[in-house]
């Protein structure tokens, strides 16, 4: 075969071309897919590079550790203690810590401060944590609308979130607790709707800046719907702040339940919560006051640990904070890639 033949067979349209200098690139065979999804070694997905950003921050793993440790408490809290958390037994008043059969003593009532404090925490994780969703689901509906629509839509939003902030949140509490009365599925029901006026300004704002952008111009033009625009697209790159709020919110919601229980207008007997329970030591300050010490401590761990994730949270999305890379991996680095490494 000739030269010129030679040339024209391996040109750039023959198939087995490759660049000048290297290999002829091979045929590909259509019996093999292409995974063109296929992340690159060594690299890490935004999910994953968020925890690890996270477990770096040695406060907000404590606070994780602790917020589980009190959840598996709560859902353990039978096996954990056989006494029944509104048992009262007059003869068992009033026993100091140590006790047989009561770790933690008993109350005025004879009641185990233990149970108490476990079956405590079932109702006051159960209203943080619903009351942070629900607050979350409102606000997060309403300050979309708000943000993506504009216009009057946005005036009425706005108006009916300053109308709701110009009232003292404690005192609507106090005054819609009074009128549908004191049971859980009330008490959430009023915190949600008292408490998501935050949330709607953080969405709209996030909103007014992420319509503007050019994916939703594309969206609008292969003709996506303005619903579908908001709960497909916009909403999931404005999720983060709102991860972060409604774990913050998720403390201020047990604080607002111990406040009300305290108060006498939360949760009532035979139920029982921390503020009821710091309601009920009370009177007893002086004479026992280890009865207000164990549910104060508990209401202050939780909403430490709550605080303590969110902030590790917001530190993890902050694009500015660099995960740092222990000394053994860069000395690993180091010796595999720099070239004076030998």
């Amino acid at each position: 075969m000739s030269t010129d033949q030679t040339q024209l067979s391996s040109g750039p349209g023959s198939p087995s071309a490759g660049p000048r200098g290297t290999d002829p690139i091979p045929a590909h065979d259509p019996q093999i897919p292409v995974n063109d999804s296929k992340r690159p070694p060594g690299s890490s997905g935004p999910w994953r590079l968020l925890w690890k950003k996270f477990s770096r921050n040695p406060y907000a793993m404590t606070g994780l550790v602790v917020l589980l440790i009190f959840i598996g408490l709560a859902i353990f809290a039978p096996l954990i203690t056989k006494h029944d958390p509104a048992a009262i037994d007059l003869m068992a008043a009033n026993l100091k810590p140590g006790s047989a059969g009561h770790p933690l003593g008993t109350d005025e009532l004879g009641g185990d401060i233990l149970s108490r404090l476990l079956y405590s925490a079932r109702i006051s994780l159960l209203i943080g944590f619903t009351v942070a969703l629900a607050s979350v689901v409102i606000g997060s509906v309403v300050g979309a609308i708000s943000g993506y629509f504009g216009g009057w839509v946005d005036t009425i939003f706005m108006r009916i979130v300053d109308v709701m902030n110009s009232v003292p949140t404690l005192f609507l509490n106090i005054l819609m607790m009074a009128i549908f009365g004191s049971q859980i599925k009330y008490m959430i029901l009023i915190m949600a709707i008292t408490s998501w006026m935050s949330i709607a300004r953080l969405v709209r704002g996030n909103f007014l800046q992420l319509r503007e952008m050019q994916y939703v111009e594309a969206a609008r033009a292969i003709g996506v719907s303005s619903w579908g625009i908001i709960f497909r697209h916009l909403l999931r790159n404005a999720s983060f702040p709102i991860i972060v709020n409604a774990t913050l919110m998720v403390g201020g919601a047990i604080l607002s339940e111990s406040a009300l229980s305290y108060l006498g207008l939360g949760i009532q007997a035979p139920a029982t919560s921390w503020g009821l329970m710091l309601s009920n030591a009370q009177q007893f300050m002086l004479v026992d006051p280890k009865q207000a010490l164990y549910p104060g401590l508990c209401i202050l761990l939780v909403v430490l640990a709550v605080n303590f994730i969110g902030d590790g949270i917001r530190d993890a999305l902050d694009p500015r904070q660099q995960v740092t890379k222990s000394r053994r991996r860069l000395d690993q680095w180091r010796k595999n890639y720099s070239k004076s490494g030998n």
